[in-house]
């Protein structure tokens, strides 16, 4: 009698599990996002000071296997691109500074045109593109070459061989990149600027070249080239860091290497609209 009744009053076995599970609350979602940004920060940087560290203690061993290497991944990161960046160049000359150009004449503010051109090309822009461009050209191959790598089981070979990984295959792109992302920059600036006026020209704008690039000249300052440099630079290292660390520092699968790439690539965005951003702060705090 007891039991018939218990088993008439409790709910089916079977609609008991298959209820919905919970929704997760807010703040677990929240903790769980900040703890894997948390590990992943602590491991790009701790991969970024080891990686320094190889690059200056072990500048002097294997220079002709190393070196060689560099030479490589700076031809990689900058001259194959020029073309690319020259292209990039004009399209970005036509699209700002043209249309810059012919609206502040309208308006009569031609006197601004120098330092608008700085602040947008030269300080923002430029070396923001460049970053963006070798990332999608170069970062990705990276993930996807040391990735390869890692799950053929190349990388424990280099090791058992007394090669350091991160010597041979890390160390190169770094500084190839860095220096890459650098002299692309220039490049890129030096077109836009020199294609901008080209197209205000066309559209019988009434500047003189050398009135354009005096008032370019007036607006640059030394510590724009300083920032200018360290940008760029820091651009390309920290780059090169995410998509090393993503291809090479965890373990992966062959179907995994897709889902790195990804994962670099965003975080490489990310980083570097943190270091522009930065950036931008040392130029409002020192103009």
């Amino acid at each position: 009698m007891h039991r018939g009744d218990a088993s008439a009053s409790d709910p089916p076995r079977a609609s008991f599990w298959l209820r919905p599970p919970l929704p997760r609350a807010w703040n677990v979602r929240l903790g769980r996002s900040l703890f894997r940004f948390l590990e992943t920060v602590h491991g790009l940087g701790a991969f970024a000071l080891i990686t320094l560290g190889v690059i200056i203690s072990k500048s002097r061993t294997a220079r002709q296997v190393v070196w060689p290497a560099v030479t490589r991944e700076i031809s990689r990161s900058g001259s194959r691109l020029l073309p690319m960046f020259l292209y990039v160049a004009v399209a970005l000359g036509l699209l700002v500074i043209g249309q810059t150009v012919s609206w502040l004449t309208r308006v009569g503010a031609i006197n601004y045109l120098g330092a608008i051109m700085v602040i947008v090309v030269v300080r923002e822009l430029g070396p923001l593109i460049a970053g963006l461009l070798v990332l999608a050209r170069v970062g990705t191959a990276n993930v996807i070459e040391l990735g390869t790598a890692r799950a053929q089981g190349e990388v424990e070979a280099l090791e058992a061989l007394g090669i350091d990984p991160v010597h041979y295959l890390v160390a190169p792109r770094v500084i190839g990149m860095a220096l890459g992302v650098f002299s692309l920059t220039v490049y890129l600036i030096l077109g836009a600027l020199i294609s901008g006026y080209l197209w205000a020209f066309i559209q019988d704008v009434p500047l003189q070249p050398g009135d354009y690039f005096r008032q370019l000249a007036n607006s640059l300052s030394g510590l724009d080239f300083v920032l200018l440099a360290l940008k760029t630079l820091a651009f390309g290292f920290i780059i090169a860091i995410v998509t090393c660390y993503h291809g090479l520092a965890q373990p992966l699968r062959l179907e995994e290497v897709s889902q790195a790439t990804v994962r670099a690539v965003a975080q490489s965005i990310v980083a570097c609209v943190l270091i522009d951003a930065l950036f931008i702060i040392i130029y409002l705090a020192a103009s």
